[in-house]
């Protein structure tokens, strides 16, 4: 199915006449309007807009096309406009890209604060970086980098890896082998245990095995579970072992409804980093979403 912002975008930039104020009256980037009618050219199979310097011309397809679409356009801006809870102010709009825990820990409690509206996607970091340089998203919330001379990383916050299990968890072999340093029975042991996990903790798992066992080799999860949240509730409730961000389990800690369990030969650590684009045009919404994070 088409993507309906196409249609949006394609629509302001007919109207506008180019791509500058276009983005302006959309509240979106000039690399992004023009990544979507690229797209929308790429799926109608047709050349849209003749581009010159200053204005995107319409071709004879495009006159077609805005024909076609416009009546219907009209009428869902009609519909957002009637359910839109301010009708005269215009908020401006930030898309942010970050991990769901992020968003619950972070944002959850604070977001009715802002006074601009708010656009969470969720995803693959490397696909994230990659819609922040195409102008998609304005910010991505990310222990990851990719070397791109236009976007910059702000450090901000360390997480480490903590390796986890419920309370009643018989983990005395396990915490024998810790003691004593035998780590080769304490990777069998490991592997032998109820696990749980999920898609997004694949990578410092990963990491975490290889630093203390010098091995790619992971364990296979028992339960596989939407995010490191549900992780933690599972686990609260369930005899198993994990391994967890210190920052999303520490409440569970302090209460006992957790063990820490080992924090590995050494400590494993990720560094979050602010990724925004050079000189965005949305950069003083960027700095208030920066500055609620960082005090949250």
């Amino acid at each position: 199915m088409i993507n309906l912002e196409w249609y949006r975008t394609f629509k302001a930039v007919y109207e506008e006449g180019n791509l500058t104020s276009a983005s302006e009256a959309l509240f979106s980037s000039q690399p992004g309007v023009s990544l979507h009618i690229s797209n929308l050219e790429a799926y109608v199979g047709y050349k849209l807009f003749e581009r010159t310097s200053r204005k995107m011309i319409p071709t004879e397809r495009a006159i077609i096309l805005y024909d076609y679409i416009i009546d219907a356009l009209k009428k869902l801006e009609h519909t957002e406009q009637y359910f839109r809870t301010s009708k005269t102010n215009k908020r401006k709009t930030l898309s942010i890209g970050m991990c769901s825990e992020v968003f619950q820990t972070f944002f959850e409690p604070h977001i009715g604060k802002l006074e601009f509206d708010i656009i969470a996607h969720f995803g693959e970091y490397p696909q994230m970086l990659k819609e922040l340089n195409e102008g998609i998203l304005d910010l991505v919330i990310t222990p990851e980098q990719i070397e791109n001379p236009t976007l910059i990383y702000t450090p901000f916050f360390k997480e480490q890896i903590l390796l986890v299990s419920n309370p009643t968890t018989d983990t005395s072999v396990l915490e024998a082998y810790i003691k004593g340093k035998q780590w080769d029975d304490l990777e069998k042991e490991l592997k032998a245990q109820v696990w749980y996990g999920s898609s997004n903790v694949l990578g410092f798992s990963k990491k975490f095995w290889y630093q203390n066992f010098k091995k790619k080799q992971l364990y296979k999860p028992n339960y596989l579970v939407p995010n490191i949240i549900s992780i933690i509730r599972c686990l609260k409730m369930n005899e198993g072992i994990a391994l967890v961000p210190d920052f999303l389990c520490q409440e569970a800690l302090e209460k006992n409804e957790l063990e820490l369990l080992w924090e590995g030969k050494k400590p494993l650590y990720n560094t979050f980093h602010f990724a925004t684009k050079l000189n965005s045009k949305l950069q003083n919404e960027i700095e208030q979403i920066e500055n609620l994070v960082i005090d949250s």
